[in-house]
């Protein structure tokens, strides 16, 4: 099987597409509050689990069960539980050093809240009958808890009724020391954890709403369809979040984007060649379709998840011949047809 390598092209491509198209949503309020929530739960009294809680969950009503219950994975609040107060005593112990690194890090939160505001912003544009968040909750998880969106790229961010939770446990910098010990690399190797950077926040966030909004339910249909759907979502983030890089949307390194362009109808032909589109059988596609630190049948510097790449120049092809559909349509329409209509042939 042939294989090349990938190769620098310096693509003006690799940035946000500030086109003119691209509408003037500033005017559209968002009322966004920021809470510091791991600020407050580590200053909890530890002699006095219970009613300390019980204070805690007058100024977080709703976020506080969702952290004990589906972030520590402890039982509802309840009449001093003796299990709860010894994993709430013995997690602020453990992570108190992270806690305090997370203070460093994020003396202001303000940056990260114009940037997700904006891109609610979009939302609300595109969008105008999603229920928007009203909040943005920082808080310190477990390092092992996390959620992988539909479009890829493990994080500790979150979506509750109310809120967008931001897991800061993993956003302390791709140099983060505890990124790096045994357990760190078990858990995330160096592909993941490069992405725990502030600059994912907005992009997270955005690709939990587009969860909320879309699920995801293409995981047993042929691997054109698995991409093709990803490829709409990827359409969405970028409709939703034109401000930011395409490197961050995607969580590939510039080098492995320009890569892609470079090479893409190299990579396309790689599907054709092999009959991988319509393939179901997860041993085949499961390379193409998942994260991964690179796809060794495509050569040196190819990253994981090709399929995210591919399927987002199908849709952008779709759209072109499409211009007047709307995003709720896009989202609506059948993969295959998207395919079909879009008549990709990269060179």
């Amino acid at each position: 099987m042939k294989k090349w390598f990938f190769l620098s092209a310096a693509l003006a491509l690799l940035v946000a597409c500030n086109s003119e198209n691209t509408p003037d949503v500033s005017d559209i309020d968002i009322k966004l509050e920021t809470q510091r929530f791991e600020q407050d739960f580590f200053a909890i009294d530890t002699n006095n689990v219970n009613a300390s809680l019980i204070q805690l969950e007058k100024k977080y009503p709703n976020f506080l069960n969702d952290f004990l219950i589906n972030i520590l994975g402890v039982p509802l609040l309840q009449g001093g539980d003796s299990g709860t107060n010894l994993v709430v005593r013995r997690f602020i112990a453990d992570y108190r050093a992270i806690k305090e690194n997370a203070d460093k890090e994020f003396k202001s939160f303000d940056k990260v809240e114009s940037e997700v505001r904006r891109g609610l912003q979009f939302v609300k544009h595109y969008f105008p009958g999603y229920p928007l968040p009203a909040k943005l909750i920082t808080f310190i998880g477990p390092l092992d808890a996390y959620y992988e969106p539909s479009v890829g790229g493990l994080h500790g961010d979150v979506i509750t009724s109310d809120a967008l939770g931001i897991g800061l446990q993993l956003h302390m910098g791709k140099d983060f020391a505890v990124y790096h010990t045994e357990l760190g690399q078990r858990l995330y190797p160096s592909y993941i954890s490069r992405r725990f950077e502030a600059g994912y926040i907005p992009v997270n966030c955005m690709k939990n709403i587009v969860d909320d909004m879309f699920p995801d339910n293409s995981a047993d249909k042929p691997l054109i369809d698995q991409i093709v759907e990803k490829g709409k979502r990827m359409y969405l983030l970028d409709k939703l979040l034109p401000h930011i890089a395409d490197t961050l949307k995607i969580g590939y390194t510039t080098k492995q984007l320009e890569g892609c362009y470079e090479n893409e109808g190299n990579i396309w032909n790689f599907f054709l060649r092999n009959n991988l589109l319509f393939s179901i059988d997860p041993a085949l596609t499961k390379n193409y379709i998942q994260d991964g630190p690179k796809t060794d049948e495509l050569g040196e510097g190819a990253p994981g998840y090709i399929g995210l790449f591919v399927g987002w120049r199908i849709v952008e092809k779709y759209m072109e011949k499409n211009s007047d559909l709307s995003l709720q349509q896009l989202m609506q329409t059948e993969p295959r047809k998207i395919f079909e209509e879009s008549k990709y042939k990269p060179k």
